[in-house]
């Protein structure tokens, strides 16, 4: 049966090579989805991969990108893969079977993680058992409409890949703070739409228990350093999420206030 990767990017002509080199030879289709990047993404794609299929397309959220790459899609079989993300041999060996078979057991498949923070294996703080779904049957699934932390929607069981996809998460920490503040952009705008409200006691102490659930409860102090970071970092996107979205809430107070008065 046909298989065809798809891939949304924005700005990644640093992995955007190394997830395609990795998978050249397993998929019969390449389907690229961009948000007009602003670095050599396009300029990478279209010189060294012209069999690729890219198109463009402006970034309303990571579900309705999704999505719309679906919908592009002529394969049977959906390899949906991040670019930072890249398979390794065991786990390809894996796709190519699953995809040859007439009737395979599951039409949806999960895949396990290797997460790397810079050099660094993250083994603990809930990263280490990270397992995704990855491959399915087009015909099987799509994806929820979240903007951000959007999810594959099935009523099909899922099965398990061998192998593991590696996950380089950041470039550097500028890369990864940047990331974090765009996040929480994202999924404070959701829970703002979505209707959810916010006491200030809960952005003052959501953030401390996230922080003591990641380094304590979840081991990531035996990741040294690198688990000190995510937790961290976890904690500061937790903080950011929930003041950005109050914010947003205070502005609607404020805006309502003002066409009261104005009435």
């Amino acid at each position: 049966m046909s298989l065809t990767l798809a891939v949304i990017t924005y700005n990644e002509e640093h992995n955007i090579a190394r997830l395609l080199d990795s998978l050249y030879n397993i998929v019969d289709e390449i389907i690229i989805v961009d948000s007009y990047s602003t670095d050599r993404t396009k300029e990478i794609v279209l010189q060294q991969y012209p069999e690729v299929k890219f198109f463009e397309k402006k970034f309303n959220g990571y579900g309705e990108q999704k999505n719309h790459a679906l919908s592009l899609c002529s394969g049977e079989w959906i390899l949906f893969l991040d670019a930072d993300e890249v398979p390794d041999k065991e786990l390809r060996n894996s796709i190519r079977h699953v995809t040859s078979l007439n009737n395979p057991e599951y039409h949806i498949y999960k895949t396990k993680f290797n997460n790397h923070l810079g050099t660094h294996l993250i083994r603990y703080g809930g990263w280490g058992t990270v397992s995704r779904e990855r491959l399915f049957r087009k015909d099987s699934a799509k994806y929820s409409d979240d903007k951000v932390h959007e999810y594959l929607i099935s009523d099909k069981k899922a099965g398990n890949l061998d192998g593991r996809l590696d996950h380089y998460t950041y470039r550097s920490i500028h890369c990864h703070v940047s990331k974090i503040n765009k996040y929480s952009d994202m999924m404070a705008e959701k829970m703002f739409e979505k209707g959810k409200r916010i006491k200030r006691f809960k952005v003052i102490v959501s953030p401390v228990f996230e922080f003591i659930k990641v380094f304590i409860f979840k081991f990531g102090f035996l990741d040294g350093f690198a688990g000190y970071y995510i937790a961290k970092t976890m904690s500061y996107y937790t903080f950011l999420k929930y003041i950005k979205l109050r914010e947003k809430i205070k502005l609607e107070e404020l805006e309502k206030k003002y066409h009261k008065k104005a009435l």
